[in-house]
């Protein structure tokens, strides 16, 4: 998953190729660059790269403005879907840190039952 994230996040796609493909003029990924909506990666030369991810972004933007939601309702949207992805992936790497530690007890619980079925005291006594 690791790597998909990676990949999503790639630069790709120059500024005209970027609109083109998130279906805005260039002008308005400029725009959109000004008030934060997303952030291109830029090259060596101060090229804007987009990425898929950014593409998407700028997907979902477009949906909300299309629905009639303002700018700066989209800005305030991509801040709460942003923080919610964040204890999305934070409530998955609890879930995971539990199972471990599930599994430890449980270990815990079974080298216990094994250790208590096996007294010392049960034991013969050398000569």
């Amino acid at each position: 998953m690791r790597n998909d994230a990676n990949d999503r996040n790639r630069p790709l796609y120059m500024i005209s190729v970027a609109a083109q493909l998130a279906g805005v003029h260039p002008q308005t990924l400029r725009s959109y660059e000004q008030k934060g909506l997303v952030t291109p990666q830029r090259t060596s030369g101060n090229t804007r790269m987009y990425s898929q991810a950014d593409i998407e972004r700028l997907e979902l933007i477009n949906e909300l403005t299309d629905e009639g939601i303002n700018l700066a309702g989209v800005i305030r949207i991509l801040d709460l879907k942003g923080r919610l992805d964040e204890r999305d992936s934070e409530i998955d790497d609890l879930h995971k840190r539990v199972r471990r530690l599930a599994d430890r007890v449980h270990e815990l619980e079974t080298r216990a039952s094994v250790t208590a079925l096996v007294r010392v005291s049960d034991l013969p006594r050398l000569p």
